[in-house]
């Protein structure tokens, strides 16, 4: 079991992911290639990813084992910004904590405590060449594994985002740490996780980074250094129409359904929508029974246009970035009024 034990300001420097981590989700989707569990969810993904790759595996094998331990420098920060900032940021990893994160590999692995394995020698020494090959291999892989799946990742990012956001707002951290998955259990001032070994970790006023990630799976992800940045890496929900993940496919998904979308009603459900709110909200705010606003949600959710998540007895209806995209005539769309506030309200007084 993990415990992170939290202190009145923890409770106020709690901040929520705005975005999925590139890296995180990379070495994590390592994990479910290997696996043969939540075929309903990853089964297709799994073989379209292995009829892409092309040996970028057979390093990333070496430095991610099906379980245990993984080196923390493979998942800087600079993963949230996307992959080419967490390359940079990868190649700049000092030498000693190389060396001392691969010990632990070489260690956690059988191979005694006496450093790194020696086919990671170049690799904790530092070497331009070793480093190379490894950002060459995570890019080929989030190549194959990543990038055609990444508006899927981040609409269920986001739909959780708005899920925890909204427990923040309505009650506070105590609300939010309640609400995570059933593999934690706040009991404060402790957060309890399923975890394969026993810890504890003390925030001692740092706060706490909430990270939701579409790869990680039944038990929450935490760095092996205490003194890093905490961060907490938890698997999103999983659940009904817009579980599996669909490669990007540009103005085809959804298409089939998009002609649906005719008259002002529904125009009036997605613009509700953006902000994110229950079944129960929207047919409130379009002046619609919940059986028609149900139904006018499913259809746009058939589109590819918006996901439902579960929170708690209702369900909220967030836009995909192709809804949003659609709602917006096509541009970037600005973050709305609601996704703003949920943002002040998860980063006020964090200092970070």
């Amino acid at each position: 079991m993990l415990r992170i034990h939290f202190t009145g300001r923890d409770l106020g420097r709690i901040r929520i992911a705005a975005r999925p981590d590139a890296l995180w989700e990379t070495v994590l989707s390592f994990h479910r290639l290997r696996d043969k569990r939540s075929a309903a969810v990853f089964g297709e993904w799994r073989r379209e990813t292995r009829a892409r790759l092309n040996g970028e595996g057979r390093l990333l094998a070496s430095l991610v084992p099906a379980r245990g331990y993984f080196p923390d420098f493979l998942t800087p920060p600079e993963g949230i910004c996307g992959m080419e900032p967490a390359m940079e940021a990868l190649r700049e990893t000092p030498e000693e904590r190389l060396r001392r994160d691969l010990g632990l590999l070489a260690a956690a692995g059988g191979h005694g405590p006496h450093g790194p394995a020696p086919r990671h020698e170049g690799l904790a020494a530092g070497r331009p060449r070793a480093l190379g090959d490894l950002i060459a291999a995570l890019r080929g892989y989030h190549r194959a594994a990543i990038a055609p799946y990444w508006p899927h990742i981040r609409a269920q990012i986001e739909a959780d985002r708005a899920a925890r956001g909204r427990a923040l707002l309505d009650g506070g951290a105590d609300r939010l740490l309640a609400s995570l998955p059933p593999a934690m259990r706040w009991r404060p001032p402790v957060l309890e996780a399923d975890y394969p070994v026993d810890r504890d970790l003390r925030l001692d006023g740092r706060g706490l980074l909430l990270l939701p990630s579409f790869f990680c799976r039944v038990t929450p992800v935490a760095f092996h250094d205490p003194e890093l940045a905490p961060v907490l890496v938890y698997p999103v929900q999983h659940s009904g129409e817009s579980a599996a993940p669909a490669p990007l496919r540009p103005c085809a998904a959804g298409v089939g359904s998009l002609g649906k979308l005719v008259g002002q009603t529904r125009s009036a459900v997605l613009r509700t929508i953006e902000g994110g709110c229950t079944t129960g909200e929207l047919a409130r705010r379009v002046g619609v029974s919940p059986a028609s606003a149900s139904q006018h949600a499913s259809v746009l959710r058939d589109a590819g246009l918006v996901v439902t998540l579960r929170h708690g007895s209702a369900v909220l209806h967030t836009l995909t970035p192709l809804g949003a995209a659609l709602l917006h005539g096509g541009a970037d769309a600005p973050p709305p009024a609601a996704a703003a506030g949920l943002r002040a309200a998860a980063t006020s007084g964090t200092g970070r």
